[in-house]
């Protein structure tokens, strides 16, 4: 059973086994209005690792509160597919590399 409510946790893609773990969550930029979270990753036993950038919540562009952030491991897989299908290469050297996915990691 898959928890939404975790922090951090490891998945399964393409028979490897990445760590992920929630860096930021949406909050409030002077110059860029609301951001959404921020999640990291790693494939094990690797070097280089990618964040993805989700947009901020649609319920904080219309001015309500804030709700528990809904981070999946199926959300993250997906996020994993976009970064690999986008170029990231996790056995490369350098930087972490940034993502930008929709809400549901596409």
């Amino acid at each position: 059973m898959t928890s939404i409510h975790r922090l951090s946790g490891i998945v399964d893609v393409g028979g490897f086994q990445y760590e992920w773990e929630l860096r930021s969550e949406p909050q409030w930029s002077e110059f860029d209005g609301w951001r959404g979270m921020t999640v990291s990753l790693l494939r094990k036993n690797t070097q280089r690792g990618a964040m993805l950038e989700f947009p901020p919540p649609k319920r904080l562009l219309k001015g309500m509160q804030r709700g528990r952030l809904q981070v999946s491991d199926a959300i993250v897989m997906r996020g994993i597919q976009a970064a690999l299908d986008a170029g990231w290469e996790p056995e490369s050297r350098g930087k972490p590399m940034v993502f930008m996915v929709d809400a549901d990691g596409n």
